[in-house]
């Protein structure tokens, strides 16, 4: 049984990941019918490829917590925990590549430096985004192997894999990190493209300012919002992998389940997080949403009609 704290945390975990779900959904669905109409372009591409991928992710989150918390005994049998750990590997790098490539879309499309190297880029921009995808797989060929090797070494050393890790933490930590190498490097690249972009955002709302008589200019407004959009992002990112490290730290102390919940809990406000972020910051999305409020509300009043 779960205490009053780690049922809470439960709930709220669920709770983030209906939303993730819905958010993501949402996002794909509006994209996948410019799909059908041959009006997908690449900005479309990396907003379904991020949609589709984080909802696979939410529901692998999901089962795991699940199987965790309340079957750990048939969560190491028949090999689920191995299938569900490769599942992981795939969709969580698929992940944060499309994140990383939309952020460097974005930072192409709307930063303005003049250094050559930007603008050698910025010219090449159809080139680099297919580069990062080639990026995604070459992290999958070099983690997968590295994860099939862990597991068959803690296979060789118990027999089975356990909840315990029959390894020192420093090496259980270590091995972690190789592990992760590709998304550290994605979300490395990120986080760098995203403070680049929000210095050049900065800069053009202060020039803006400077140069603005009488009423705030509508210019300036909109380079500030797209700064917390950003900021927001920077910040869910980043709790995305404090959750993601409290949930490796859980398998070193596995009697603590307050913390691989928590871990989880943590993790999960990303994926729905941002994908609102994305509607709200999207003119397309955010009028798409409105329209399907307002068709939700006249049904609504349909209904009442009806029941007087």
């Amino acid at each position: 049984m779960l205490s009053v704290l780690e049922g809470i945390f439960f709930f709220v975990a669920i709770i983030e990941s209906i939303l993730g779900v819905l958010g993501n959904g949402f996002i794909a669905l509006v994209y996948c019918i410019d799909c059908v109409k041959k009006k997908l372009s690449m900005h479309g591409f990396l907003l379904t490829g991020l949609a589709i991928s984080r909802i696979c992710l939410i529901w692998i989150i999901i089962i795991d917590g699940l199987m965790h918390v309340f079957a750990e005994d048939m969560y190491y049998l028949n090999n689920l925990f191995e299938y569900l750990s490769y599942m992981w590997v795939v969709l969580n790098h698929s992940s944060i590549c499309f994140a990383t490539s939309l952020n460097i879309f974005y930072f192409l499309k709307i930063a303005n430096f003049s250094h050559y190297v930007f603008l050698w880029l910025k010219g090449r921009i159809n080139r680099i985004l297919p580069l990062l995808m080639g990026s995604l797989l070459i992290s999958w060929l070099i983690t997968i192997p590295q994860l099939a090797k862990t597991i068959n070494d803690q296979k060789m050393k118990t027999g089975n894999i356990t909840w315990q890790i029959k390894m020192k933490k420093s090496d259980f930590f270590v091995q972690q990190v190789a592990i992760n190498l590709g998304i550290i490097f994605f979300f490395t690249l990120s986080l760098i493209t995203c403070s680049l972009l929000i210095i050049s955002l900065w800069r053009h709302s202060r020039h803006m300012q400077f140069n603005a008589t009488g009423f705030r200019d509508p210019s300036t407004e909109a380079h500030v919002k797209a700064m917390k959009v950003l900021i927001s992002f920077i910040i869910l990112f980043i709790l995305y992998f404090i959750g993601y490290a409290i949930e490796i730290s859980y398998y070193t102390v596995p009697e603590n389940k307050l913390l691989f919940i928590s871990g989880m809990t943590t993790t999960a406000i990303y994926p729905w997080g941002h994908s609102f972020i994305l509607i709200l910051g999207n003119s397309r999305l955010k009028q798409a949403s409105l329209r399907v409020l307002q068709k939700l509300k006249c049904y609504e009043k349909g209904e009442n009609l009806r029941a007087t």
